[in-house]
């Protein structure tokens, strides 16, 4: 009871505090708290406070993890259902992106908080035995998009790499006469807590050349492949974005172009 009396008033500021930003995409830079929930058993939660509003935010559930001695770009959207179980206000989906700029590290004791134990996310590759699902007929031409953290050219894990997994399983069912691959960096500058955030253009270029060379290695043929990159980037509707709009600024693009039949428009 005595535990209840001191987490509900948290319990209600979290919902109204949710209830108030649900609508909006959170982008904030921020140093990142680790709290060591759990007597440190793997569960430990990652948390980000908005220095202009004071508040403080729940960034565990993103794909990559921060750095404890830098600062993080947070780019996210709070989530409808929320578990009080880091002392934050849930992000999902959430991005975060590791800046190059120092922090000193900020660790949390456990207080009350049970911390967040490790699932595998719902989106995750699947072992190579396993058979996969083929495109349905009539094969269309389709673009996949891989999402890339500020500053990164990293494919992310059980992120990208299951977007990639399932263009080759579309390219290798297929047979498509063309796949060109296009890489984008944000080269427009925007100003976020305080902080100019631009890419430079060789971002671009190294995303698409580290895309393409994974698909030749996954057996796609260089006489099919085409590796482009583009200066700016607008945003996009992509599956890993989960309606996130900014991180699809820093993105590849995998097209696989299909030639349809000039009589029915099927293959």
């Amino acid at each position: 009871m005595n535990a209840l009396r001191r987490t509900w008033p948290l319990l209600l500021g979290l919902c109204v505090a949710g209830t108030a930003l649900a609508a909006e995409q959170q982008r904030f830079v921020t140093c990142p708290v680790y709290r060591d929930s759990d007597a440190g058993k793997k569960s430990g939660c990652w948390l980000a406070d908005e220095r202009d509003s004071g508040q403080r935010f729940d960034v565990s559930l993103a794909p990559t993890k921060p750095d404890w001695n830098r600062a993080i770009l947070v780019e996210g959207m709070v989530a409808s259902r929320q578990e009080n179980v880091c002392g934050g206000v849930v992000l999902d989906p959430v991005r975060v992106s590791v800046l190059d700029m120092p922090c000193t590290r900020a660790m949390l004791p456990a207080e009350t908080y049970p911390g967040r134990v490790f699932k595998l996310p719902a989106r995750n590759v699947r072992p190579l035995l396993e058979p996969r699902q083929p495109p349905a007929r009539p094969f269309r031409s389709r673009t996949f998009h891989l999402l890339f953290d500020f500053g990164s050219t990293f494919i992310v894990y059980q992120l990208d790499d299951y977007l990639l997994d399932g263009a080759i399983s579309t390219i290798r069912a297929v047979e498509p006469r063309r796949v060109i691959v296009t890489g984008h960096a944000a080269t427009t500058p925007a100003r976020v807590s305080g902080v100019e955030l631009v890419e430079s253009e060789a971002l671009a270029r190294e995303r698409a050349e580290h895309v393409g060379e994974a698909l030749r290695r996954l057996g796609v043929p260089d006489a099919r492949l085409e590796v482009r990159w583009s200066a700016g980037s607008d945003t996009v509707a992509a599956e890993g974005a989960d309606g996130l709009s900014e991180p699809t600024r820093r993105r590849v693009d995998i097209e696989v172009i299909v030639d349809a039949d000039p009589r029915t428009g099927a293959r």
